[in-house]
């Protein structure tokens, strides 16, 4: 591991830290083996044990304590949110996000955070800094609203999101209960509800699960390629791609996927009850840990793409997430800017940063880069 890298890894694990340090020192614990038992809990880290699990095993996606429970308690007990949903009903709703997630949809949700990049990244044209995780929910809430054709106010409805899921998630973390925690989640799903307006439990789970993991996996991506001195990568057309797919495998979004078994079975030769609780290391099957990001030398992606899931649950948002990403270090590389402060987020849903602050170092751009011109 290079130095630079040994940087970027040292500051992306102040992001687990801050946020889950309980969660995080188990599961670092446990990774020596590929499957353990702790209990009524059955810890998954190996690539092939995390694939069976969630292809092959009965699971009750809507248990307290699991993504499907907590997308429920998100939005204040509405059901059909997709996390929850299984057969007919999940391939039904599946088709329909095929539109606005495909690569058509895609593309025309990038004439909406294209403009936001140019107009968010001038400061550094004048010597001044960016916050990125301010851009980051402006970016999410704005095409959340444009794939919902949403009249609320982007950045209300990107806080709101984030409350909405930090609320109930934390009410399922390890230690001691929160007095309130319950109603606290209630005031937040009510908020998001009603800047959503009439909008259907999918549509509102579109939204918490867009913000939640845009705010907790851009800035943390930029974080490291500046960091570990990736610029050069991110500038180049044919690598950027790449970069920004191994940036979201090392910085997972969601490193942990929360399960519950609804039947007996066998995961990585490990014996499974009907009601054991699993934790699907998504962050060490992807070997995030192991391996640092390189659009060179990528990994394959039948590793990469574990950190969106696996099977016909990944998430269905894997191509937006890997394109906007894209168009932000094209948007950046001409700057090559470092970071100036960066500050852990102790109270969101996924581990991420409250600030990150960036400044140039590199001359500025005299226009807007072609990756990002219309057209």
């Amino acid at each position: 591991m290079s130095t630079p890298q040994r940087w970027a890894r040292s500051r992306d694990r102040r992001v687990y830290l801050g946020s889950h340090p309980l969660l995080f020192g188990l599961l670092a614990a446990t990774r020596g083996r590929g499957v353990r038992r702790l209990g009524g809990t059955v810890l998954v880290h190996d690539a092939e044990a995390y694939r069976e699990a969630l292809m092959r095993l009965p699971l009750d996606r809507t248990a307290a304590g699991t993504t499907g429970g907590a997308a429920r308690e998100a939005l204040g007990g509405a059901g059909g949110v997709l996390f929850d949903q299984e057969g007919g009903g999940h391939r039904a709703d599946r088709r329909g996000l095929s539109e606005g997630l495909g690569a058509a949809g895609v593309e025309r949700l990038r004439e909406v955070w294209r403009p936001l990049l140019v107009r968010g990244l001038a400061p550094l044209d004048r010597g001044g800094e960016v916050e990125v995780v301010a851009l980051a929910r402006e970016l999410a809430g704005s095409v959340v609203c444009a794939l919902l054709e949403c009249a609320a106010d982007p950045r209300a409805l990107a806080e709101a999101a984030a409350e909405a899921a930090a609320a109930s998630v934390r009410d399922h973390l390890p230690g001691p209960p929160r007095p309130g925690a319950a109603a606290e989640a209630a005031r937040a799903a009510q908020r998001l509800r009603g800047l959503l307006g009439d909008a259907d439990p999918l549509s509102a789970m579109l939204a918490v699960a867009a913000v939640n993991t845009t705010v907790a996996a851009l800035p943390r991506a930029v974080a490291w390629c500046a960091d570990a001195g990736l610029w050069e990568q991110a500038a180049d057309a044919e690598l950027r791609p790449r970069l920004a797919g191994e940036l979201l495998r090392v910085t997972a979004a969601s490193p942990v996927l929360p399960r519950v078994a609804a039947a007996d079975g066998v995961v990585g030769g490990c014996p499974v009850r009907g009601g054991d609780r699993l934790l699907l290391v998504a962050r060490h099957a992807a070997r995030a840990h192991r391996r640092d990001p390189d659009g060179r030398a990528p990994a394959g992606p039948a590793v990469a793409r574990l950190v969106f899931g696996a099977g016909p649950h990944a998430c269905p948002g894997a191509r937006l997430a890997t394109l906007q990403l894209a168009d932000t270090l094209a948007a950046l590389a001409p700057y090559r800017p470092v970071v100036t402060t960066a500050r852990p987020a102790r109270r969101a849903a996924l581990p991420g940063w409250r600030t990150l602050n960036l400044k140039a170092t590199g001359h500025p751009r005299p226009t807007t880069p072609p990756s990002l011109r219309k057209g």
